[in-house]
């Protein structure tokens, strides 16, 4: 498996079904931290190198999820940063945005973070995923007084795709 599933609990990263060989080829090295570089998708595919297309898919995806990509600089992290927003109409004609998950460039990888709510981590358990993934799930902390737990992706390739858009989805339910 050539994709790295990473939970965090309660401050401490536990990384499972992670090869020996993927631990090498990775830095885990951050990217994409100068403010005064414009984002483009040429910077995009050099920070990823082979993993770029896959990154491009995945971004090719989003529309058929009502999903929109918005990227920023961040000075608290330090980092570009995408949010996956998914944008509707209320029943009263007001204009709602919910973020479904956080995108970060790697070396060599991108990172999806989506973040769950506490209350709803018996629903996402009961969604058709990986046993590997439940098991991330189950294990991953509430973060600090956030109540919020993360499910944290390092994709490389387009794997792990379709468990990712179904937990996507999932995410765009809760209000």
């Amino acid at each position: 498996m050539d994709i790295a599933f990473i939970a965090k609990k309660r401050g401490d990263i536990t990384e499972n079904l992670k090869p020996e060989t993927e631990v090498e080829k990775s830095t885990k090295q951050q990217l994409l931290r100068n403010p005064d570089i414009q984002l483009t998708n040429d910077v995009v595919a050099k920070a990823l190198g082979e993993a770029n297309n896959a990154y491009m898919k995945f971004v090719n995806e989003l529309a058929s999820h009502d999903i929109q990509l918005e990227w920023r600089y961040y000075t608290d992290g330090k980092a570009w940063l995408a949010k996956g927003l998914y944008k509707w109409i209320g029943v009263r004609g007001g204009h709602n945005e919910t973020t479904v998950f956080w995108l970060s460039i790697w070396d060599g990888f991108f990172k999806v973070t989506i973040y769950v709510p506490e209350k709803a981590r018996a629903d996402v358990c009961n969604l058709p995923l990986e046993k590997e993934v439940k098991l991330i799930i189950a294990d991953s902390g509430q973060m600090g007084k956030l109540k919020f737990f993360p499910i944290v992706f390092d994709l490389c390739s387009d794997e792990m795709f379709e468990t990712v858009f179904s937990l996507a989805d999932f995410r765009k339910s809760i209000k």
